[in-house]
């Protein structure tokens, strides 16, 4: 009982803004006509736990979430309008919600290549299975302490801080969610990959390359930024960029 109040105290304390977003590199016109069903959108966020992520993870995302669409039937906000995002909140758990969430957030589209419409309703069934699920506020007390003065870590010892996940398949936190959504569908992300001899007597040389599936509680959302496998879609060239018709200031 303790614990749970705990818990509830820092989600709330963590889940306050601390600082504005930056600008963002795309308008909200160009980023809701570029998402399609599979995409991962991610996001730069102001909050305490953001800043923790960011710092920790040496990135600019610390924030995921899965974009469905809206044919999805996801239900709508109360605002009227069509949740098309399925993430893992720090304080409601696993949750639906529109795009204009995002409206004045900087963001990414990270989107996997070659998804079947069967891929697509495999996640949306997947992500529906999950709603109502936790965050995994074991990972929310690791992090809190990079909110506070610690001693210097070299960045190679940091990543080793940090147990990512309890392992309870009822909660998570918002990149495990997707990551394991992915791996259902054995889609890589970043997988363990090894070198192997290829065993043919007519090369020596050659090798081949063995895929091992990395556990979904060890994904943060950098890592669908860097993922060989995920293609970066950016909404102002997705819609007929010209930039010879940009009004420059000193002309």
């Amino acid at each position: 009982m303790l614990l749970n109040w705990l818990s509830r105290r820092l989600a709330a304390y963590l889940s306050k803004q601390v600082t504005r977003h930056s600008v963002r590199t795309s308008t909200w016109e160009a980023l809701e006509k570029s998402l399609q069903p599979g995409d991962v959108l991610l996001v730069e966020g102001n909050t305490r736990i953001s800043a923790a992520i960011k710092f920790l993870t040496q990135s600019t995302w610390s924030h995921a979430a899965l974009y469905l669409g809206p044919e999805t039937g996801l239900g709508a906000a109360g605002n009227g309008a069509l949740n098309v995002l399925v993430e893992a909140d720090l304080e409601e758990g696993i949750r639906t919600l529109p795009l204009s969430c995002y409206r004045h957030t900087h963001t990414r589209i990270c989107r996997p290549v070659g998804l079947s419409e069967e891929d697509i309703r495999q996640l949306s069934d997947y992500s529906k299975s999950r709603l109502g699920h936790q965050y995994d506020m074991k990972n929310v007390f690791d992090l809190a302490r990079y909110l506070f003065p610690t001693p210097p870590v070299p960045l190679r010892y940091r990543h080793k801080l940090l147990a990512f996940g309890s392992g309870d398949p009822t909660r998570a936190i918002c990149s495990t969610f997707i990551a394991e959504g992915f791996q259902q569908l054995r889609y890589p992300i970043l997988p363990v990959v090894r070198t192997l001899p290829s065993d043919d007597p007519d090369c020596e040389d050659c090798v081949y390359e063995q895929f091992r599936v990395r556990h979904h509680s060890l994904f943060t959302p950098r890592d669908f930024d860097a993922s060989p496998y995920f293609r970066i879609i950016k909404p102002t060239l997705e819609v007929n960029f010209n930039y010879r018709a940009i009004d420059w200031s000193d002309r």
